[in-house]
């Protein structure tokens, strides 16, 4: 590898962490949220996208937390009735994870709000045809680094 491409895929990378830290700030400070944390919220929103219940280490690969810190915030969502637990069907030891339908209600909630959010970052500073752009780079990434890749439906 040149030391041309390093530098260019560092500074990559480097342009997109930064993205990335800045938006999430101004996600974080949106009055969107309602008595759940961004965490908690993705975890909502990676299981609304599933048609099936996810095991654990399936949702795990779709959230930055670690394993045990997703298992505590899957537990205090069970508790609250956002998210329940079922026996995996094909190994009893098992269990997958869906969304109640208080969870779907909260998850659709602040879905909306975030979701104006989230539109109003992109569209100020990306084109139609940059945001496609975008998001056909990040999809090939994500693609490139993990071909174990749960698909969400």
């Amino acid at each position: 590898m040149t030391a041309g491409r390093t530098r260019l895929a560092n500074d990559a990378w480097e342009a997109l962490l930064s993205a990335h830290a800045r938006l999430m700030k101004r996600f974080a400070a949106e009055d969107v949220w309602q008595d759940l944390s961004m965490r908690e919220y993705d975890v909502l929103y990676t299981l609304s996208k599933c048609r099936d219940p996810l095991r654990m280490g399936e949702l795990h690969r779709h959230v930055l937390l670690s394993q045990p810190a997703l298992s505590r915030l899957v537990e205090r969502l069970a508790e609250r009735g956002l998210v329940e637990r079922h026996t995996d069907p094909a190994d009893g030891r098992g269990v997958r994870l869906s969304l109640t339908a208080a969870g779907r209600t909260t998850q659709r909630a602040i879905g909306r709000g975030h979701a104006r959010s989230v539109t109003r970052a992109m569209t100020a500073g990306l084109t139609r045809a940059e945001m496609a752009q975008l998001e056909m780079i990040c999809r090939k990434l994500a693609c490139a680094s993990d071909t174990r890749e749960v698909v969400l439906t």
